[in-house]
């Protein structure tokens, strides 16, 4: 079974108390079952303390958050868990973020979550955008469509190349993603649709763009759910557009490598290709210093289920993120 993983992947470590932004901070960690067994069955000041803070909620074990902050987090910023029982005593969650896993069966997926801050510094530095295969033993037979799975990886690929060219800037990358995500999804759906090409379609581009205000994209995600008061406050004063640098291109590549596949589940390519788009126009008109935008866009939609399937809508049916108009930022 084929394993893929950006060249980065193996060389995170977290900073634990050198971190500017932990996961200890404001998320409600979600326990899996052996875990939740395990705390509540300890003896001793630890296993007592784990008790009074963990609560079951839905059918899931939830460890509440306490003053905006993990209760098991230690004034220097390790965990209590970790320290006095060590690594392997962590919840599920806890031992694997950021890291993240897509398991297709015959072959597996892997990554670091934006969210994390020292992972979106490897994630925003990666200018190649190189993968790492290896062969791991396992893997069952595929349970997917297959000529889906075919097209999708095909036509990521190509889009990972207009993302990767350059003979366009950053921006105008983003805006040939846009397009081909449409002809990207008649190859899904079945059907042909006319070559692809860029020069064209970037003067066509500037065609269809019609004036949008920045303005209006922060309006939308202020109805999302919002899990920190300052992501709250960045929204209502957002600071000057950061310049179209070649980080965004690594940034793009992120969204695509993550959520490009997972139009195998309902065949709905298009409005992954546009959160993609419309998440790096966000995280640009934001401002600020662009890892740390970038991490904390992160944290609030992508960590959210419900935040991602409202973007997914919007792409859609929010006026905002019309084609016209964003094709219209994209050229700011």
């Amino acid at each position: 079974m084929n394993v893929y993983k950006p060249t980065y992947f193996d060389t995170f470590r977290c900073i634990a108390s050198d971190c500017p932004d932990s996961c200890c901070q404001e998320w409600g960690v979600q326990v899996d079952s052996a875990s939740a067994a395990f705390y509540r069955n300890l003896s001793g000041d630890l296993g007592d303390r784990l008790r009074q803070v963990l609560v079951d909620e839905d059918g899931e074990t939830i460890m509440t958050i306490e003053n905006r902050r993990c209760p098991m987090w230690r004034p220097d910023g390790l965990c209590r868990i970790q320290a006095e029982l060590g690594h392997e005593a962590l919840c599920k969650t806890c031992r694997e973020f950021p890291r993240l896993t897509h398991d297709y069966g015959d072959f597996v997926e892997m990554g670091l979550e934006l969210s994390c801050p020292e992972a979106a510094r490897l994630i925003l530095a990666d200018t190649a955008g190189e993968q790492i295969v290896t062969k791991a033993e396992g893997g069952e037979p595929a349970d997917y469509d297959g000529e889906a799975m075919a097209v999708l990886k095909a036509t990521r690929e190509y889009a990972l190349s207009l993302l990767s060219d350059p003979a366009c800037s950053p921006n105008q990358a983003l805006a040939l993603l846009l397009v081909y995500g449409y002809q990207a999804q008649q190859l899904l759906d079945g059907d042909e649709p006319p070559e692809f090409d860029p020069q064209w379609i970037l003067e066509q581009a500037s065609e269809m763009a019609k004036p949008a205000d920045r303005i209006d994209m922060f309006g939308f995600f202020e109805t999302l759910e919002i899990l920190t008061p300052g992501w709250a406050e960045r929204l209502k004063t957002p600071g000057s557009p950061l310049p179209w640098a070649e980080e965004f291109r690594s940034l793009a590549r992120y969204f695509v490598q993550r959520y490009w596949l997972q139009a195998l589940s309902d065949y709905d390519l298009v409005c992954r290709v546009k959160l993609a788009v419309i998440s790096c126009l966000v995280i640009r008109n934001l401002g600020g210093e662009l890892v740390q935008t970038a991490q904390a866009y992160s944290k609030e939609i992508e960590n959210d289920a419900d935040n991602i399937d409202a973007l997914l809508d919007a792409a859609y049916e929010n006026p905002v993120f019309t084609d016209d108009k964003l094709l219209y930022l994209l050229q700011k």
